[in-house]
């Protein structure tokens, strides 16, 4: 009986040692792009998750049971914000029951928050305009500049909740920049020629994108975001698009190509599919995963 408390008093006494590391920081992340950028700022003091995959639309994810005990045991949740996840992530933190990641609360960040949003309606906002987002446009991760921005919140939520390790978060981010400030350099030399050239896009994903990199969009083939194209309205897109001589018709993996192939083809483009995220569970980081954006956008230029 003595034996097996001087055991636990051991046990004890080590767990209190003011030398003892903390556990790593848990983070969980709401798409593959924002995991990717926590993981990198994170590295080497924390383990990141994300909730939904590059396959899956954002909009669209299961509220599933394995999804509400990962936030459960969270220490940070980063979203993207502008509503992007409201038909999905509130259930998931209901079910979570932890506290400190409750929208507003010290353990969750809104990305969107601290980036300047695109597309932010006038007036009121009805479903009947579609799949409208009354604070502004949500694809913003396609934007490597907003990117920064986001990689420099995550930083300075982790360094706060983890400040033993807040010079570790510091360097790795100013590493981060350093690269994607090269990374960028390189993307658009890549696209410089295409700056002012116009695209089609299946849904309203790729504002930020052509902010960026100078494309002017036609038009979406959803004649409403989150509606199918009509018949109607593709006849519309095809003859605005030719008049326009757009290059390219950018969609993600997720959306259907079937009507995209046919319209690419009517207009003489490029129909250039691309991942919805990071492949973050191949342990893609976030440049790698615009690398491989941009040599399809210039494969399609050539």
């Amino acid at each position: 009986m003595m034996k097996k408390l001087l055991t636990a008093l051991a046990l004890l006494t080590i767990t209190a040692a003011p030398g003892i590391a903390r556990a790593d920081l848990k983070v969980v992340a709401t798409v593959p792009d924002l995991a990717a950028l926590a993981r990198t700022v994170g590295k080497g003091h924390a383990t990141v998750k994300a909730l939904s995959l590059p396959t899956q639309d954002p909009h669209f994810v299961d509220a599933k049971p394995s999804l509400m005990l990962d936030l459960n045991r969270a220490d940070l949740l980063i979203a993207v914000g502008v509503s992007l996840e409201v038909g999905w992530l509130p259930s998931l933190q209901v079910g979570a029951r932890n506290a400190d990641i409750q929208s507003g609360a010290r353990g969750y960040l809104d990305c969107s928050r601290h980036v300047g949003l695109l597309d932010v309606p006038r007036g009121k906002v009805s479903r009947a305009q579609g799949d409208i987002h009354p604070g502004g446009n949500p694809h913003y991760l396609y934007d490597p500049r907003r990117a920064k921005d986001c990689a420099a919140a995550i930083a300075a939520k982790m360094a706060a909740l983890d400040p033993g390790n807040a010079a570790a978060y510091r360097a790795n981010l100013a590493a981060f920049n350093a690269r994607l400030a090269a990374a960028q350099k390189r993307w658009q030399g890549r696209m410089a020629a295409r700056r002012g050239a116009h695209i089609v896009t299946y849904h309203k994903s790729f504002v930020y994108l052509a902010d960026w990199l100078g494309f002017q969009i036609v038009d979406q083939l959803e004649p409403k975001p989150g509606i199918a194209p009509t018949p109607s309205h593709v006849v519309h897109v095809i003859q605005a698009a030719r008049g326009q001589k757009a290059f390219a018709l950018l969609q993600e993996s997720y959306y259907p190509s079937r009507t995209s192939k046919l319209v690419a083809q009517k207009i003489g483009a490029h129909l250039v599919v691309i991942p919805g995220g990071t492949n973050f569970a191949g342990g893609q980081t976030y440049i790698q995963h615009m690398d491989q954006l941009i040599a399809k956008l210039a494969g399609a230029a050539r």
